[in-house]
């Protein structure tokens, strides 16, 4: 868990104030340094949760991406789509994965140059175990209640929909 920084003012809020005195009013500039506050506390808090496991969250993210897939394997091209991440950090994540026996690679029967990585059933018992510890914490997000979590993701679906990160559809519920 992140160690309390104990302070004894609001560090952003006094950027804020002090930016606003320096060049004028930038609601944006306080907004995104506590986006950037907010990625960095709930990273740490999550990943001591999984560290129990030998995770970290991309590699759980990798686990349970398989997890959910029909056969329990994927193209890592298709894992670097769903998880928007470089091929290079795939690879990486499914090496660590296969190293301790979570993951295993095989050829893919669709293409003979490429190549799946399948979840194993340790794999399998690990994503369970340490999505129960995720879920009892809220994913780091407990201050929040379940209406608070669905507005910060909707508040946030116009930010990746600019972004191109997926086409708008029915699935957003929501017109741009």
């Amino acid at each position: 868990m992140p160690k309390p920084l104990n302070l004894p003012f609001d560090p952003i809020a006094r950027a804020a104030q002090s930016w606003e005195e320096h060049w004028g009013p930038c609601p944006p500039m306080a907004a995104i340094t506590s986006i950037m506050r907010a990625q960095q506390i709930l990273l740490a808090e999550v990943d001591a949760l999984l560290k129990p496991y030998g995770l970290t969250f991309a590699r759980y993210e990798a686990l349970v991406l398989l997890t959910f897939s029909r056969d329990g394997a994927l193209p890592l091209s298709k894992i670097g789509e769903r998880l928007m991440v470089h091929p290079t950090s795939v690879t990486n994540t499914i090496d660590r994965l296969e190293r301790v026996d979570l993951v295993a690679r095989r050829p893919n029967p669709r293409d003979g140059r490429g190549t799946l990585a399948t979840i194993t059933d340790e794999g399998r018992a690990i994503v369970e175990r340490a999505t129960a510890d995720l879920m009892a914490h809220d994913f780091g997000l407990g201050v929040y209640n379940d209406e608070q979590c669905a507005e910060i993701f909707r508040v946030l679906l116009p930010l990746r929909v600019d972004a191109g990160d997926f086409k708008e559809s029915a699935e957003t519920g929501e017109e741009h």
